[in-house]
């Protein structure tokens, strides 16, 4: 695009539910393995490897009532209201999440209509040229709305757009797997505007598939439980080991792609901002992108982290860090004006995306 137009983030919102579940919690669960044998590890010791090797204490469930949708809106709602920005002048909607309207109880989905018009509907946005649509990415189907809704703006489509990504995971897990300790629920937004002051916002971005070989790392199948197995139900699996290399292995070249896009050297980079899946798998990918560029990671604090009393809440764990570290509510970290970042993400189909922006 040969214009000076640049997407830039105006305003954030997140919704983080308050229903807090501990490791604890899982002390009675009855585990199998992918073969359908019973776990029989002592409990206490099961947990506290999990969190050893995830950084998961606790996560946070959606009150029974309440639906991604609702999750969403609420996301929207206060990004909107933080910022004073007319719903009504919104060109698009983006609403990434995997699994649609899950209802308690149940593990069915329900993306009909999209998630995106339901969000549209709650926020009484009458304004038909509002396009409103779903984002289906794995989890980094967040950072791939901020990519489409950035080429939106540069081809001069659309002014403003609101990024929304929700997700109720605990409602689409197997309670017989020790996997579904990993996962929360949780909603960020972000609004981005078109701007033609300074050199910030969006600077470049690089996505990638690798469907061939690595497609099932993560996928939905029958319950681990024999019991359970034949009742017809679905619940997301992953093949952690698998997923761990493939991430290691690309991840970080993904990143260095998109830093030589932005003609922007890692040691620039004051933040990154990168999904939380598994706090050792995260910490491990930043060591070999620093690795990549013949550098070691300078601090601990480059890379906020939230898992540990958010979990893993897919397409929301981004944008929920960024709303929090803009509006000075995580602790020891700030980013300011001037600032460059990074925002990565990995997840199922197996998909891979970055973008490098600057405050």
């Amino acid at each position: 695009m040969h214009n000076t137009i640049h997407s830039v983030f105006v305003a954030t919102g997140c919704y983080i539910p308050t229903t807090q579940v501990t490791n604890h919690a899982f002390a009675d669960h009855c585990f199998f393995d992918k073969d359908g044998a019973l776990i029989t590890q002592d409990k206490t010791t099961l947990v506290r490897k999990f969190q050893e090797i995830t950084g998961i204490a606790e996560r946070r469930y959606a009150k029974p009532a309440q639906k991604a949708s609702e999750l969403g809106f609420l996301a929207a709602h206060q990004a909107l209201e933080s910022s004073g920005i007319d719903p009504e002048s919104l060109d698009y909607i983006i609403v990434a999440h995997n699994f649609g309207d899950v209802t308690h109880g149940s593990n069915r989905v329900d993306m009909v209509p999209s998630l995106a018009s339901r969000i549209k509907a709650r926020l009484q946005i009458t304004n038909p040229d509002c396009v409103a649509y779903d984002m289906i990415f794995g989890c980094p189907g967040w950072v791939e709305g901020l990519i489409q809704a950035d080429y939106y703006i540069r081809s001069g489509d659309a002014r403003r757009c609101m990024v929304i990504g929700t997700e109720t995971l605990s409602r689409i897990v197997d309670p017989h797997d020790r996997d579904s300790m990993l996962f929360s629920d949780g909603s960020g937004a972000v609004i981005l505007e078109a701007s033609d002051q300074g050199s910030g916002g969006i600077l470049a971005h690089h996505t990638q598939t690798h469907a061939h070989e690595y497609v099932e790392l993560l996928r939905m199948d029958h319950s681990f439980a024999p019991h359970a197995a034949g009742n017809g139900n679905l619940f997301m699996k992953m093949n952690g080991r698998k997923l761990y290399e493939f991430a290691l292995n690309y991840v970080p070249l993904v990143i260095k792609t998109a830093l030589q896009k932005a003609k922007t050297p890692l040691t620039d980079i004051r933040k990154v901002l990168i999904h939380q899946a598994n706090e050792k798998m995260d910490v491990a990918i930043l060591q070999r992108l620093f690795k990549l560029h013949g550098q070691t990671v300078p601090s601990a604090d480059l890379m906020p982290m939230t898992i540990s009393w958010l979990g893993n809440s897919s397409v929301a764990t981004i944008p929920t860090l960024l709303d929090l570290i803009r509006k000075g509510e995580l602790a020891d970290h700030e980013i300011k004006p001037g600032d460059k970042v990074v925002i990565a993400s990995v997840g199922a189909g197996m998909n891979i995306n970055a973008i490098i922006y600057q405050f």
